[in-house]
């Protein structure tokens, strides 16, 4: 027998040394007085409906498997939404079913070329990570000023190359959510053949005119395909569930890349039990967006200039001044989220810490 024996140390490949670290939502400080509140991770305050914590209780199956591609929430949704059940894949929260997509769609080529994927920036942080786990190009497009996706841009960027392009709406983290109109233009001139991902993590928070239909975009064009999530208005970001809705040339494809039971029995269970209590979770929501129009207001106000605000958080474009608002809001044992050299994402959390932020921005006073 041959040994072999190399020097030097153990490496990834390349694209994983490249890939940015996703930075989570840290816990906020402890200050003497206060009680600490954590408003950097865009969680919702509320939490689940009571009946998801009752229906997690009975699940009495733990030591066996769970549907290996939760067939009873994809039926559960597809009656919801009036969709084929065959249309719908669930991942691990709308994250797991967009690496779905991209690791479906986008990558390193036998030619050594790579595909490339287009979305806005600032947008939702891991979509580089996974993007480049992929093997793939990513070509990002500035936002405008106000926050919001510059469309034109986008399509421009598109090349021979492009294999996905994503639209971030509500956007995260500035805030602005797309119109219907304004991205049914933009479809019609997308080649058929790019798959273009809606992801709409928050889009149970939207509060707009001419709000979009992502549903209706996807049953008119086959390269459309949606992201939502149970994390953030179903209170369920502990379990991860999310899943996507698109037509078949794309979901023949997802279900061979998915991973079997991505979905636990206990994370199936609630979020079902969600569903069937969907009032309660809108109802929830509605209180959620009353506080984000309150603060909102407030921080105007104040003299604060701010996007559109159509998800559960706000954003403070406070470019060089992010680390020096976010150290201040710690003391006020409060947790944001600061994106250096581009702004603070606040999430919109309990009422208490609500009007602690809105009276740090009141009296906050710039470094000279």
């Amino acid at each position: 027998m041959t040994m072999f024996s190399r020097a030097g140390s153990i490496t990834p490949r390349e694209s994983v040394s490249l890939l940015p670290a996703y930075a989570a939502g840290k816990p906020p400080q402890a200050a003497e007085g206060l009680t600490p509140y954590k408003l950097s991770s865009n969680e919702n305050p509320l939490g689940p409906v009571p009946e998801v914590a009752r229906a997690m209780a009975a699940v009495d199956t733990l030591h066996r498997y769970p549907h290996p591609n939760a067939e009873n929430l994809r039926a559960g949704l597809a009656k919801l939404l009036d969709v084929p059940v065959e249309d719908i894949v669930a991942g691990t929260g709308s994250l797991g079913a967009l690496t779905q997509i991209i690791n479906a769609f986008a990558g390193s080529n036998s030619d050594g070329s790579q595909d490339e994927v287009i979305y806005a920036w600032r947008s939702f942080e891991a979509y580089p990570i996974v993007v480049r786990t992929a093997g793939a190009k990513d070509v990002t497009v500035p936002v405008l000023e106000d926050g919001r996706h510059d469309l034109e841009a986008m399509l421009a960027a598109i090349t021979e190359k492009t294999k996905v392009l994503m639209l971030c709406t509500p956007n995260n983290p500035t805030g602005p959510a797309l119109r219907h109109r304004e991205v049914e233009a933009f479809l019609a001139k997308v080649p058929g053949d790019v798959v273009v991902v809606i992801d709409e993590a928050y889009q149970e928070f939207v509060r707009t005119e001419d709000p979009l239909d992502a549903l209706a975009l996807y049953r008119k064009h086959p390269n459309v395909a949606v992201l939502r999530t149970f994390s953030k208005a179903h209170g369920l970001a502990a379990l991860r569930v999310g899943y996507s809705i698109a037509g078949a040339e794309i979901t023949r494809h997802l279900r061979v890349v998915a991973a079997p039971f991505s979905v636990s029995t206990v994370a199936e269970v609630a979020a079902l039990a969600s569903l069937e209590h969907l009032d309660q979770v809108l109802e929830r929501v509605d209180s959620l967006v009353a506080e984000r129009e309150r603060v909102t207001a407030a921080l105007t106000e104040a003299g604060w200039t701010i996007p559109e605000a159509q998800g559960n958080f706000v954003w403070l474009p406070l470019k060089e001044q992010t680390a020096a608002f976010a150290q201040a809001a710690g003391l006020q044992a409060l947790a944001v989220r600061g994106f250096n050299g581009e702004g603070v994402r606040v999430t919109i959390g309990e009422v208490e810490a609500n009007d602690r932020f809105i009276e740090l921005c009141r009296t906050y006073r710039f470094p000279a």
